[in-house]
């Protein structure tokens, strides 16, 4: 897999599941949001990873950022639905390409897939995160709409 720059990006494997987890369990802690331990992500990853509905991808070696995404069926097109569950990126490695080389690459990895559409869900006060994803493309109003679009979900 190709990256944008100096910055290589690869499909994670199994044997990967720890550094996948050390990433996302420091972004929900930047972020103050509930993660369990890592050993927890590790064993979850290490399973999901051999699977096709989850692709996680890591920038770098070290890795210095991670993308996961999360594939479905999907009856309103042939191909699947894709949704970009994470893109997290080392704070130290910020603002170097690693978000859009990483960003690139899920798009380029989606439309492989045949997705017609790659779905983000961004929190409302996540301005920097909002305006990276529009900078790149990306839309939260329907053609022929006037209104954003919202995400909802009900804790079951």
């Amino acid at each position: 897999m190709s990256g944008v720059g100096t910055w290589e990006v690869r499909r994670a494997a199994a044997a990967d599941a720890g550094v996948v987890a050390g990433l996302l369990d420091a972004f929900n802690r930047e972020f103050d949001t509930p993660t369990p331990a890592v050993e927890v992500l590790a064993g979850r990853l290490e399973r999901l990873l051999v699977g096709d509905e989850l692709v996680v991808l890591l920038a770098g070696e070290p890795a210095a950022g991670v993308a996961v995404l999360s594939f479905r069926v999907n009856v309103w097109s042939e191909g699947p639905a894709v949704e970009l569950d994470e893109l997290y990126v080392r704070p130290g490695l910020r603002g170097q390409g690693v978000g859009r080389a990483m960003l690139g690459a899920a798009c380029e990895v989606a439309k492989g897939r045949g997705a017609e559409a790659l779905e983000i869900n961004v929190d409302g006060a996540d301005t920097d995160a909002r305006r990276f994803y529009e900078a790149h493309g990306f839309v939260n109003v329907e053609r022929g709409a006037d209104e954003p679009k919202y995400f909802y979900y009900r804790d079951l």
